[in-house]
């Protein structure tokens, strides 16, 4: 077999000799493309799936973990929040808006398939500097908007970063959630042999294809060229359908849904039948509606074009289940059958054109059996030969307006987060929240990563973006539940990169089970990579949800109420490794991440949650990038009211500006008022957690005594320079 055949539909030589001694043949040209794409790193997981079982995927609370459209965990009063978190890396890099707003609505589709509603969109970004990557930003912030806005589901939390690593690279990890009545929860299996195979929506056209293969590979100068394999959305389209599903939860007469994303048709249609024992599929490519002239069987198996369900539907039932398209004005077409083969036999016109087992689709591409080893460590930071801290209100200045702590208000006011009047935390602040309409039920949702911590060190990285994820939920007032995750890296053929990506997978299985945090879900996304040379820095994006009992008790960001005790909840130390005022101030990234003491994380976990519950606290929130001091100035800013503070002066070996500006883990800023004060200081003792007075909220300054007094208007005009 031609090897540049082979890399089209990105299989190896060993691959194929696999595939002519399973099938005891040579594969056509239709089955090569569908078993290439399904074989594909992105639909395979062949270098990752060993590592992926070591996550904890149980708990009492799930009720759907990996290996569905999505994940879902149980909430109350008998409704589950259906999430998941993907990437669409590769497409955005070559086409930005398009790239976005397919992500968006491949997303959107997988919350579908599993019969849940959705209601909120989040995202994690990476871009290079600005002004060089303006392209990649502002498409892909235009493509976020425009699909989300559209469809009239609210993006209301995110996270957006800016480092060189990924000016080739950027990432584009879209989360959708959604809610469903617990017993009306659906599988994507194709059940019941002679049930119909019924495609829905749009009309299928050749953009899309080897999308899958596409990601796949490291970008080079070439891949331009593979411009057709980003797929084109339409957001009006995706509204109808979405409605119609919400429909169909209505009626029995349906067995299962399956987005049609990545391979499409392929990819559809096999995992449907895959995922019960003995089942196939038999369907005629000369059924499929289509929009250009002259596609070949091979094209519409593997396009990718948008806004597409396969619908298994009960035999006899199928012109039901039209009318509710014909409703919506939305095409359905009758393609094929469920089997009892074990097979998935494609047609054209009756004659058939490819003829291969499901088995070997879904679950027959070898796994790759790669070696780690850690790369030379890198440039340590001796933190006590740093120059001591000369002006701390500058240095505060020059952190809010760094590109990765300034505001990003510039960016989500362009994204409409109250549509659907569920919000009642919207985005800027820990985490956004959504009330359950007919509840009092509030859903916490966020996105997390430092990627410089797991550049430094991934083991430790990939823990402390779990914690900094519960910890923002936990701001809000809410209890974390469950997580999704989207990771990140470069070409896992390099021994030092998969060592990255087996390293995070460690500790992201560390970090939740010691959290008791399940992983229902996820998506990985390898080979993000530029000509062989610029990769990315291991990036494993960490999705959560959490449920609060009564959204009225709710917790925001900024102060509320002048007069109150501004508390500092857990320890500092002189966490300073991969910080950002080390980066900012001193230039460099190097030294060791925030050391993470898992018990200490749970523990401050129980005072804030406990304290919220009983209504001690009037706000809190996270200590994360930029330590206190920027902490205490997003306070400020995001409730419109200043603090004032005795002069800081840490006992050694606590340096100053570790105190100010350290990124220690397991810390909360939050307000307390007077009358509560003894009640949270038990807490504190009872859970042996630290407790330091901070100042008074009040007034239009960020003082501390001696030693800085920056107005609000100086810090806002600091912080809000994003540029848009």
């Amino acid at each position: 077999m031609d090897e540049r055949r082979l890399r089209e539909v990105a299989l190896t030589s060993d691959e194929y000799r696999v595939i002519v001694e399973q099938l005891k043949r040579a594969p056509n040209e239709v089955e090569l493309g569908m078993l290439g794409v399904l074989w594909s790193e992105h639909c395979s997981y062949k270098s990752s799936k060993a590592l992926l079982r070591r996550l904890p995927s149980t708990g009492p609370g799930v009720v759907q973990g990996p290996g569905e459209n999505a994940g879902a965990v149980e909430i109350g009063q008998g409704w589950a929040a259906v999430f998941k978190i993907e990437s669409h890396n590769h497409p955005s890099a070559i086409e930005p808006y398009q790239g976005a707003a397919t992500g968006v609505g491949g997303i959107i589709r997988d919350v579908i398939a599993m019969g849940a509603r959705p209601i909120a969109l989040l995202d994690s970004l990476r871009f290079g500097p600005l002004p060089e990557s303006s392209r990649h930003f502002d498409g892909v912030v235009a493509g976020i908007g425009g699909y989300g806005n559209c469809i009239g589901i609210p993006t209301v939390a995110g996270e957006v970063y800016f480092e060189d690593c990924y000016a080739n690279n950027p990432l584009v990890n879209a989360m959708c959630v959604g809610l469903v009545r617990t017993d009306e929860l659906m599988r994507a299996r194709a059940e019941g042999k002679g049930n119909s195979l019924m495609l829905v929506g749009a009309d299928t056209g050749r953009d899309g294809i080897h999308g899958a293969s596409f990601a796949s590979l490291e970008l080079d100068e070439n891949s331009a060229e593979r411009r057709p394999a980003v797929q084109v959305g339409n957001p009006f389209l995706e509204k109808c359908l979405l409605e119609a599903c919400m429909d169909l939860a209505h009626t029995d007469a349906v067995v299962a849904i399956q987005d049609l994303g990545a391979a499409g048709l392929t990819s559809a249609v096999a995992e449907c039948a895959g995922r019960t024992a003995g089942a196939g599929a038999r369907i005629d490519v000369a059924l499929v509606p289509r929009r250009e002239r002259g596609m070949t069987p091979y094209d519409v198996m593997l396009s990718e074009s948008q806004e597409r369900m396969l619908v298994v539907v009960r035999r006899g039932r199928e012109r039901e289940v039209e009318s509710i398209f014909q409703a919506w004005d939305l095409t359905s077409a009758m393609i094929g059958e469920v089997t009892d083969d074990g097979q998935l036999t494609v047609l054209d016109a009756g004659d058939e054109v490819a003829r291969l087992p499901v088995t070997l689709l879904t679950d027959g591409a070898p796994l790759r059996r790669l070696v780690g080893f850690a790369p030379e460590p890198s440039y340590g930071l001796a933190v006590e030969d740093l120059p001591p801290l000369v002006d701390a209100g500058a240095t505060l200045l020059k952190l809010l307006n760094s590109p990765n702590l300034a505001s990003r208000r510039g960016i989500f006011r362009r994204y409409d987060h109250m549509v659907g009047d569920a919000t009642v935390i919207p985005p800027g602040g820990d985490a956004a929240m959504l009330r359950v309409k007919g509840t009092r039920l509030g859903l916490a949702v966020t996105t997390d990563c430092n990627a410089r911590y797991c550049h430094l060190d991934p083991h430790l990285g990939a823990q402390l973006a779990v914690a900094e994820a519960a910890r923002n939920i936990i701001a809000t007032g809410a209890r974390p539940l469950a997580v999704t995750d989207c990771l990140n890296f470069a070409n896992p053929d390099r021994p030092e990169v998969y060592w990255e990506l087996e390293e995070a997978v460690q500790g992201l299985a560390y970090a939740c089970r010691s959290l008791e945090l399940p992983v229902v879900s996820g998506n990985v996304s390898l080979y993000n990579d530029s000509n062989g040379a610029s990769a990315i820095w291991p990036t494993p994006v960490v999705g959560m949800v959490g449920v609060i009992e009564d959204y009225g008790r709710r917790l925001s960001a900024g102060l509320r109420t002048e007069g109150d005790f501004v508390l500092l909840i857990g320890s500092s130390h002189n966490d300073l490794g991969g910080s950002e005022y080390v980066k900012v101030e001193h230039g460099q990234v190097a030294g060791r991440p925030p050391a993470l003491d898992l018990t200490r994380e749970r523990a401050a976990h129980r005072v804030v949650l406990a304290a919220a519950q009983s209504g001690y606290l009037h706000s809190a929130h996270d200590c994360a990038e930029g330590g206190m001091l920027v902490a205490l100035a997003e306070c400020c800013l995001l409730g419109g009211m200043g603090v004032r503070c005795p002069g800081l002066r840490p006992e050694p070996p606590l340096r100053l500006d570790a105190a100010f500006f350290g990124e220690s883990p397991s810390r909360f800023i939050v307000t307390v008022p007077s009358r509560a004060m003894p009640e949270v200081q038990s807490l504190a003792r009872r859970h042996n957690v630290e407790l330091s007075l901070l100042g008074l909220a009040g007034g239009e300054h960020l003082e501390f005594e001696g030693q800085l007094k920056v107005s609000l208007r100086d810090l806002r005009e600091a912080w809000e320079v994003m540029v848009t």
